[in-house]
């Protein structure tokens, strides 16, 4: 599998569960809601570093934005 499309799909999937908008997760980690839409959609390759800060935005361990299902 396609490591860019397992984070985007975990990312929007814990996204929604934690009830926040993209716009809402942007202001608490520090990117633009552009470029969170690009990783949900497995368009983005994002560092270690961010999945680390958007992992803390969502208040989850960064290890579940690469487990696979």
């Amino acid at each position: 599998m396609d490591m860019r499309q397992l984070v985007g799909r975990n990312f929007a999937r814990l996204r929604a569960a934690s009830g926040l908008t993209q716009e809402a997760l942007a202001e608490r980690c520090g990117f633009s809601q552009q470029y969170l839409s690009k990783l949900e959609q497995g368009k983005r390759n994002p560092t270690v570093v961010t999945l680390y800060l958007i992992a803390e935005g969502l208040g989850v361990s960064h290890v579940e934005l690469v487990r696979e299902d």
